[in-house]
This record gives structure tokens, sequence and C-alpha cells, in this order.
């Protein structure tokens, strides 16, 4: 699935695939919101990105983060 964070203050929103359900990015939002005030999460290719819980202003879920590419059966 494709995570998209809005960010306030950025002209660009941070962009990630994870295999992460959207319930459970949804819950370290609320578990970062209740801590430490930071929002980590990691994609798919190892990458981490960490935004503090106040300067989030959205999150957007899309797709089920499989892009496929070509013309064969899956």
């Amino acid at each position: 699935m494709e995570v998209r964070i809005g960010v306030q203050h950025s002209p660009r929103e941070l962009s990630l695939e994870t295999k992460e359900s959207q319930d459970a990015v949804l819950q370290a939002f609320k578990d970062a919101g209740a801590g430490d005030g930071l929002l980590a999460l990691s994609d798919d290719r190892g990458r981490s990105v960490v935004v503090p819980v106040e300067k989030v202003l959205y999150l957007e879920f899309s797709g089920d983060g499989v892009r496929r590419v070509g013309f064969g059966e899956s």
C-alpha cells in the first residue's frame, strides 16, 4: 500500500510503499501521538521516515502497494 503524508510547511508530501495495513499505520500514528510524538514508518526498501505528529496534516492511503509492469498473468 502507498502511504502519503502531508507535512505542515512543506510543499511536497512524503510518499512510501509499505506492507503494513492501513489499520497498522493509523495505530502507529495514534501511538506516536500518545507517546513521544514521532511517527516512524519504514517502507519496503528499508527506508525510514520519521515525522513529528503535530506537523502531520494528513495521511492518504492508496492501492495495495503492488505495481505491475508488462503484459503477463500474475
